[in-house]
């Protein structure tokens, strides 16, 4: 062992400028391992010292650094007595400074002043008589008392920031390393920090860590089962924040083996939380995840992910993000860790001094990541504290390959380029310096490289050269041949991603969206199935002995009043036929893709008039989960729903988990309908043909859409009845006897009468409309949104508005104001009420501002308003 290090070293000091200085260092060092030797009953080796009186016998020996055999920290026999002495002597109050890591005795590398790193030894200081104490002023610090080792010894108090465990030949780089790095431990370094491919132990335990048997001073691979030190622990480290604790959660996914605080781990778009756990960002493909949130193939595909953070991309130059350092088929280091290096002019981080909105100038809330700057008030947000990052760069948005940008390059002002492909740039440009997130991009007009990095770059859009027309003769011609080529190079990359979209709309019309199949409804959270004893389901009358018991066209009494049969109450025993639900007597359909439509349902076969379709299944939702879902799908963007209510308590979904009949489309004039049956005491939804339906026709039904909000969707029936939208009622149709008969009829005119509407449209406390709950009173056409009646949910039952109850005492109302709800008794009506000046309406003071007349009591009666 100790030729091979003396070969290695002498292998180091020929490619040292410095030889006889090394040389000085050595024998220095050896020197000073002497002394320490007798001092703490050790061994120098003869050679050693032989080899001191020569430098060039020392550069031969080639004793530039030690192994860590000959060069181990040896411990006082009283360390544990020293370090209880210290801590009681340097700690005031208990738990104020972390423990000491150095004893007396130990050698180190530290930093004096200007030196370069010189191997020392922790002594004691002569007149305090202790090797370490805490220095409190400005900011809390360990000092250690050090002596350097060699022909001129000095001594110090030295900070601990700048001293480092001498335990082999690169410890000094290592550690110098780990501080670069945020001082992190030697373990962490080793494994996350190392990065280098090769053969790899795994760990059998819940990390799934992979490791180098050097990085665990292993020599071979252990024979028994194989568990790292965080494994054995059980102290597990966030993958984001690098700190260990209580707290980290690991994520969902078997192999996936990373741990992190919910509160690390929510901060990124792609994270997944559902009942089972969470699911990491490193199973997602950021990019795609940023176009389109919900697309199932965002996880599917080969994924590289970031050996640092929690980020992925798939394995293609469409996804991956510009600057990401490639270690291995399926590792890569992200932009996110790039370090921009000091005295670098084209590191520094620059801003825009234009709104990116407005695009005017003034005050601007600047983006610390990349060149975007807004007005506050173009955001619509409040001052924020610190830091703040713009959405896209909250979302995660990078620069990718085939990029058009605007560059901002030494003193040139801002100029178009593309980010290009590493074999298409220059082996010049590949070799000139560049570090983890920089990424080359040729400048439009010039055709010059160069490398950059996010934070001074920002996306072209189209028509940012629409000015250039403008441009007078003085302008610099290469800038606008640049401008022209950026716009024609957009234009052409534009028509390339639409063509890939096209296709692969194309492919994915090849099969309808995914979803998980069931046969029956789903329980979801509170919701239950109800399920009624055999002593209270009905029977009916039909018998074993008959032609169709209990078929559609006999008499069975379950069937008139839509309850269906329950095998083991039911007479007719297996000859039933109104076991549809139960049976799943369904009828041939299949799934084909319409016109404008989308998919649609159809038949296979032809249907009777009358006959079951489908059972309408999916998951059981109560009315909060519902209005929760329908809340989520309009902040992303969703338009597609498959929501039917069962009940006032439950409502069926169909989005995630159904069956068939969830791609059954919607007709202002259909050919099926929905009914509602009481199957085993629980309501079931059914489709039935309204009409002999031929093979291949769609079949559709008309839901009846309720509305939420002003927003009103676009019907595309087709139907000759259809109302245009959805949620309207169709238009009357004539029928089909009277369309065949072509004569012309006369009809006397009737005087039209006028309607009165059962139901008011818009809400009678806020007149907006929406989801509103009316008034059960009879003759009260009043209708409410729960909100403005401070009702934490929809009133069931038979529910009458506040109006018809006195606002004072709660007896019955007699007096109403016509502009609000306000109303009052006899007893109370004097002095509230007011008959207005302007129009004669009976209304409260809150309504007319121009002095209206006290209404007195006599005439309030009749002028109540139901």
């Amino acid at each position: 062992v100790l030729v091979l290090s003396v070969m290695k070293m002498s292998l180091r000091l020929r490619q040292s400028s410095c030889l006889h200085l090394q040389t000085y260092r050595i024998s220095s060092l050896l020197r000073g391992f002497r002394m320490y030797g007798e001092m703490a009953s050790l061994t120098v080796p003869t050679a050693w010292s032989a080899a001191l009186p020569s430098p060039m016998d020392t550069c031969t020996l080639g004793l530039r650094s030690l192994t860590a055999a000959t060069l181990r920290r040896t411990r006082w026999e009283n360390t544990a007595v020293m370090r209880t002495s210290i801590l009681s002597h340097n700690s005031p109050v208990k738990g104020l400074y972390p423990l000491v890591e150095l004893l007396e005795g130990d050698v180190v590398w530290a930093k004096f002043n200007k030196r370069p790193w010189w191997p020392c030894q922790i002594i004691c200081h002569p007149v305090q008589g202790v090797h370490t104490k805490m220095k409190g002023i400005p900011r809390p610090c360990r000092m250690y008392f050090l002596q350097t080792i060699g022909e001129v010894a000095e001594s110090a108090w030295i900070p601990e920031s700048v001293v480092i465990p001498f335990e082999n030949g690169h410890q000094l780089e290592e550690s110098l390393v780990l501080k670069r790095r945020g001082k992190r431990k030697e373990k962490d370094y080793k494994y996350k920090i190392c990065e280098e491919p090769g053969d790899l132990l795994s760990c059998d335990g819940h990390c799934c860590g992979a490791f180098h048997l050097q990085c665990l001073g292993l020599s071979s691979a252990p024979k028994e089962k194989f568990l790292c030190a965080e494994c054995q622990t059980g102290a597990y480290t966030c993958f984001v924040c690098k700190e260990s604790g209580d707290g980290v959660k690991r994520c969902m996914i078997p192999l996936c083996g990373k741990f992190y605080h919910t509160d690390c781990i929510v901060a990124f778009s792609a994270t997944q939380p559902n009942n089972k756990g969470i699911r990491c960002p490193l199973h997602v493909c950021l990019s795609c995840h940023i176009t389109n949130p919900f697309n199932l193939c965002n996880s599917k595909g080969r994924l590289l992910k970031c050996v640092r953070c929690p980020v992925a991309y798939h394995a293609n130059d469409n996804c991956i993000a510009a600057g990401s350092l490639m270690l291995a088929n399926n590792s890569f280091l992200c932009p996110n860790h790039f370090a921009p290096r000091k005295g670098c002019k084209n590191h520094e981080h620059i801003n825009v001094s234009w709104c990116f909105v407005c695009s005017e100038g003034g005050s601007l809330l600047c983006c610390e990541s990349c060149p975007a700057a807004f007005h506050q008030e173009c955001l619509n947000i409040e001052m924020p504290q610190g830091s703040w990052f713009c959405n896209d760069c909250k979302a995660g948005k990078r620069p990718r390959i085939k990029d058009i940008l605007w560059v901002k390059w030494a003193r040139y002002r801002w100029w178009p380029a593309e980010v290009c492909l590493t074999k298409d740039v220059p082996n010049n440009i590949m070799r000139m310096k560049h570090d983890v997130g920089e990424f080359p991009v040729q400048f439009f007009g010039s055709k010059d490289f160069v490398w950059t990095y996010q934070a001074r770059v920002f996306p072209y859009m189209e028509g940012d050269t629409h000015n250039i027309e403008k441009m007078g003769k003085g302008a610099d011609v290469v800038y606008k041949s640049a401008l022209t080529e950026a716009a024609e190079r957009f234009k052409a990359l534009q028509a390339e991603k639409e063509i890939k979209q096209l296709q692969e709309v194309r492919k994915n019309d090849k099969k309808p969206p995914p979803y998980k199949q069931i046969k029956v409804n789903k329980p979801i959270g509170k919701v239950q199935i109800i399920t009624a004893d055999l002593s209270e389901i009905p029977r009916c009358n039909c018998k074993a002995s008959d032609e169709n018991p209990c078929g559609p066209d006999s008499e069975c009494i379950n069937r008139m009043l839509l309850y269906e049969c329950h095998p083991q109450v039911c007479v007719a025993g297996e000859k039933c036929q109104n076991q549809a639900f139960t049976k799943r007597e369904y009828t041939q359909v299949e799934i084909f893709r319409t016109l404008s439509r989308g998919w649609g349902l159809r038949s296979v076969s032809d249907i009777k008039k009358g006959a079951f379709v489908s059972e309408y299944v999916g998951e059981m939702i109560d009315e909060e989960e519902c209005r929760a879902r329908i809340r989520h799908a309009q902040e992303n963007d969703i338009c597609n729903f498959y929501m039917l209510t069962l009940d006032k308590d439950r409502v069926i979904d169909a989005g995630p988990k159904g069956n068939e009949a969830r791609f059954m489309n919607h007709c202002c004039q259909p050919n099926c309908e929905t009914q509602k049956w009481t199957v085993n005491g629980d309501t079931r939804v059914g489709l039935f043909a309204l009409q002999d339906i031929p093979k291949g026709v769609e079949l559709t039904f008309n839901y009846n859409l309720e509305c939420l909000g002003n927003g009103k969707t676009v019907c595309k029936c087709g139907a000759p009845n259809c109302s245009g939208f959805l949620g309207v009622r169709p238009k009357n149709q004539p029928s089909a006897e009277k369309q065949k008969d072509g004569r012309k009829r006369v009809y006397m005119k009737k005087k039209r009468q006028e309607v009165k509407k059962e139901r008011e449209d818009d809400c009678f406390s806020c007149g907006d409309g929406g989801q509103l709950v009316s008034c059960k009173k009879p003759g009260c056409p009043k209708v409410y949104h729960a909100d403005c009646l401070n009702l934490a949910k929809r009133p069931a039952g038979r529910w009458e508005c506040p109006r018809h109850q006195c606002d004072i005492c709660g007896k019955e109302a007699s007096s109403y104001c016509e502009m609000c709800p306000s109303s009052y008794c006899k007893e109370h009506c004097e002095g509230m009420l007011f008959i207005s000046k302007l129009d004669g309406t009976l209304s409260c003071s809150e309504h007319d501002p121009c002095g209206p007349d006290p209404l007195e009591s006599c005439s309030t009666e009749n002028r109540c308003i139901m």
